[in-house]
């Protein structure tokens, strides 16, 4: 295949933004490349924002040695990319996503097996799962060649990690990524009902096993009313689930000057004083993230972009609408290093230093407690290891924090 450089690099910025809107990614995470010919394909750049790139952003790399040339550089997946186009000459797209279904596959680590049907027309008969590799390693990229070596799946999962999905074309690309989500799907749902010998038809059956078998610690909380709120100097504005503002409160005095202070205000206000560098929380009560919630415990990662966005760990706090000041403190104190927090029985505040970076730790969040919710199915899943969450927590912060002064 010959491709035009300016078609092969309007079609990779197209697919970065289907990836964004499809939610197969979150921020920068992921990315998407284009055979150019047999010697160079195009690939997006390292850390910048899908929805606003140019095709002057989309870098040209060779195939044989993944040079490139110019200033832009292009995304620390880009020796993946170049394996796949190596090892199957009829490949020529790639994308790499985070999708929720199969990151919880990837939090397993199992292959999926036996697949049958239009899917195995789609994918191949099995998906193999890839040994784990910090992102952006050698380690990662042999994991990847090694699963679609003993595999003729067009698909791979990565331990921890996301998914690679490659095809003859974008639209093939995209079948396969959708394709898989359904396939991971019936894996735990099939899970799902030979543990509890019902038709588990339903994600909410897999949620009820989940807290079926996971004892909770300490007692339930009160109930905690979902809001969100955006920081504006020394006020914030409190926001319902609507978006509508109900009221906007004073940092200094904690007081309302217009609209309604709800008891849950104390709480957004304990952590904006006690975190200068936050300016947008949002509360979400995701399914699945309250059932985490409920378990009242300190998760540790299964995904290793939950380790770099959210935290090496994210800890549980109790807030009490009755007891606003001491427990909004505490909750306050527990987000101390990371960037989100559980609060019993009441799923997670997600925190950010505006509502962009907000939105991915909700999303991030929501993934990891469903990888959570959905591993329990297969035992007592296996995070990450410790030390190397706290490498890509730090790696993260000082990465993004050199992209946000540019």
């Amino acid at each position: 295949m010959d491709m035009e450089l300016q078609q092969a690099r309007e079609l990779v910025i197209e697919a970065g933004k289907k990836l964004v809107e499809t939610g197969l990614i979150a921020r920068t995470w992921g990315n998407v490349s284009c055979r150019v010919n047999d010697r160079q394909f195009v690939i997006t750049p390292s850390g910048r924002a899908y929805e606003t790139l140019t095709p002057e952003e989309i870098v040209l790399v060779n195939i044989a040695d993944c040079s490139y040339d110019g200033d832009v550089k292009p995304s620390s997946e880009k020796g993946i990319h170049a394996e796949c186009y190596k090892l199957r000459s009829n490949v020529n797209f790639v994308i790499h996503t985070h999708q929720f279904n199969a990151s919880i596959i990837s939090a397993i680590g199992c292959d999926i097996n036996n697949i049958t049907g239009r899917s195995a027309e789609i994918l191949g008969d099995n998906v193999p799962m890839a040994a784990y590799g910090l992102p952006g390693t050698g380690k990662l990229k042999a994991g990847v060649v090694a699963a679609f070596t003993r595999s003729d799946s067009k698909a791979a999962i990565m331990r921890h990690h996301g998914a690679v999905c490659v095809g003859e074309s974008y639209e093939d690309a995209f079948a396969v990524a959708n394709e898989l989500e359904k396939v991971c799907a019936q894996f735990l749902l099939k899970k799902c009902a030979g543990l509890t010998c019902t038709a588990a038809d339903t994600w909410e059956s897999v949620r009820d096993y989940f807290l079926a078998n996971r004892q909770a610690k300490g007692k339930d909380a009160r109930e905690v009313c979902a809001y969100d709120s955006v920081r504006d100097s020394g006020i914030f504005n409190l926001l319902n689930q609507d978006g509508e503002v109900v009221g906007t409160i004073d940092l200094k005095t904690g007081k309302a000057l217009v609209g309604e202070c709800p008891p849950e205000a104390d709480l957004h206000c304990a952590v904006y004083n006690r975190r200068k560098d936050i300016n947008a929380i949002l509360h979400t009560k995701d399914g699945d993230v309250v059932a985490v919630s409920h378990i009242g415990r300190t998760i540790k990662p299964l995904l290793d972009d939950f380790a770099q966005i959210c935290g090496a760990t994210v800890r549980c706090a109790r807030f009490d609408p009755k007891s606003t000041l001491a427990t909004a403190g505490k909750a306050a104190r527990a987000l101390r290093g990371r960037d989100a927090v559980l609060l019993k029985d009441n799923g997670a505040l997600c925190c950010g230093s505006n509502e962009y970076d907000a939105h991915a730790v909700r999303m991030i969040v929501e993934k990891q407690c469903k990888s959570m919710v959905g591993a329990a199915l297969f035992g007592k899943p296996k995070a990450i290891n410790p030390i190397e969450t706290r490498l890509m927590r730090l790696v993260y912060k000082m990465k993004y924090s050199k992209q946000k002064n540019k």
